[in-house]
């Protein structure tokens, strides 16, 4: 026997912004939790000391490319390293933009420090990479 009675369910989509409360990584331990500010500085410095495509465990999306610099042109190292970084640190919907790019060339190392621009405010970076 199959019931006649229905159910009336209206369904409205509702926007929300995932917490971006995550563990704390203090040297080598974990220790505790952290968010926002801190939390994305976190995440920043672990998306850009991952290889890209070199760990299963992480999505193709995840990381960056920079072992296939090792040996380019330092100029062409520079202009990669600013679209790559961009690239991969927009990707986090907690990112608004990424700019005021430097580079400081000491012998086979290059510096890169840049500006984040981010809804939970602004901080400088920087990536060190051996060419």
């Amino acid at each position: 026997m199959i019931p006649k009675s229905s159910i009336n369910i209206e369904l409205s989509p509702e926007e929300s912004i995932e917490t971006s409360r995550t563990y704390k990584i203090s040297g080598n331990k974990i220790q505790g939790f952290t968010d926002e500010l801190e939390a994305l500085k976190q995440a920043i410095y672990k998306v850009l000391n991952t290889e890209r495509y070199e760990y299963p465990i992480y999505s193709f999306n995840y990381g960056i490319e920079l072992e296939n610099l090792i040996g380019k042109d330092p100029v062409y190292v520079q202009i990669e390293l600013k679209r790559r970084i961009r690239e991969c640190l927009l990707r986090d919907d907690r990112i608004t933009e990424v700019d005021n790019f430097k580079f400081e060339v000491n012998g086979d190392e290059i510096k890169c420090t840049f500006d984040v621009h981010s809804i939970f405010g602004n901080f400088t970076a920087s990536r060190e990479v051996t060419i």
